[in-house]
């Protein structure tokens, strides 16, 4: 028994998968570098911290990875739980933003609305981990997840957060899909949420029906509405192939690009580095989630292989939304580029992610 244990925690090191952390690893660099010109060549304010908060996510892989994955799946429903117990404390918190997206505790201010993409991948997946095949043709079966997903949704979509709010609903409906959920219950979902659009129109804020007809006609105001896309266009096109050097964008350096430190910092690295460094993010990303997405279907539990399904599509939404965002393909909903952009919630919600995907492969027991 003592002679046994080192060589299962060997084996559990030898699993572990090294490209993930690299990759993100790669992610955060280019971060820290992106920031570092930002500021105008300035570890000072965000390139420094956002080094340091990779740091921190790699520990949280770490530690996350020899957790046990039964333990994870054991507490999901608690962590769920606890995730929607913050949203309500944002209800009567004020941020003094016009919005309440943020809780600060002790100096530190984290964003409730990131993790709990995570807890409600975790409690889908250990939902569907126990129901028997059988029981997945019923409607009955998908009325507690639909509960799961539209508490929260609603609680963000209160904030208001529509761009996370939406991230949400469609990673979570992707573990539906990966569970088994039948083609006529997708197609219905489809038609009642293309239905409903009027009813989601008719709920937003002025802002927001503002950014959508921004959207729709980017040009009737360029220097009002449509400024933040017109100067990202902007950007990006004079970045042509190979970008203009690193710390000689005009239009980031001269401060024309709006919040090029979060939401538009793929539009500053393209003004840079050309269309050639904006393929090298995609490529990295490409790489990340297919690689999620392999875990997926070699590791043996059921509950590993939704959550791993939920964790890569949360990084896939969060690339897409972003980079369509400042391209003019989808309206500005304010949706940072992962691991890329500052923040430390959206950062370290990643790795946690990217942790118990680790935790899936480490603790697999169908290669023992």
């Amino acid at each position: 028994m003592i002679t046994g244990q080192p060589i299962t925690l060997w084996r559990r090191f030898l699993r572990f998968p090294w490209h993930l952390l690299l990759l993100s690893l790669a992610l955060v660099t280019v971060g820290s570098l992106a920031l570092y010109s930002a500021s105008e060549g300035s570890w000072s304010p965000w390139a420094g911290r956002h080094a340091v908060r990779g740091g921190v996510g790699v520990v949280l892989v770490f530690i996350l990875a020899f957790i046990d994955l039964r333990l994870l799946r054991k507490w999901s429903y608690f962590i769920l739980l606890a995730a929607v117990g913050m949203l309500f404390v944002l209800m009567v918190v004020d941020s003094g933003r016009f919005v309440s997206r943020w809780i600060t505790i002790g100096g530190f201010t984290f964003q409730p609305s990131e993790p709990a993409k995570i807890a409600v991948i975790m409690a889908l997946a250990r939902y569907f981990d126990e129901q028997p095949p059988e029981r997945m043709q019923s409607l009955l079966v998908y009325l507690p997840p639909l509960v799961l997903i539209t508490v929260p949704f609603l609680l963000i979509i209160k904030q208001p957060d529509l761009g996370t709010a939406l991230a949400l609903l469609l990673g979570s409906l992707s573990v539906l899909f990966a569970a088994g959920m039948p083609w006529r219950y997708i197609f219905t979902a489809i038609v009642l949420g293309l239905g409903s659009l009027p009813v989601l129109w008719m709920q937003l804020h002025a802002y927001q029906k503002e950014r959508v007809m921004t959207f729709l006609h980017p040009g009737a105001d360029a220097l009002g509405a449509g400024y933040q896309i017109t100067q990202s266009k902007i950007a990006l096109g004079s970045g042509g192939l190979f970008g203009k050097g690193f710390l000689m964008g005009s239009q980031s350096q001269l401060n024309y690009l709006p919040e090029k430190q979060t939401d538009f910092v793929f539009t500053m690295i393209g003004e840079e580095f050309g269309l050639v460094g904006n393929l090298f993010i995609l490529s990295v990303y490409l790489l990340l989630i297919g690689s999620i997405l392999a875990i997926s279907l070699r590791v043996g539990s059921r509950f590993a292989q939704l959550t791993c399904v939920g964790i890569a599509m949360m990084l896939f939404l969060y690339v897409f939304v972003n980079v369509a965002m400042v391209t003019g393909l989808l309206p500005v909903v304010g949706a940072p580029l992962p691991l890329i952009s500052y923040g430390g919630t959206a950062m370290l919600t990643v790795f946690v992610g990217l942790g118990i995907v680790v935790s899936a492969v480490v603790h697999d027991r169908s290669e023992n």
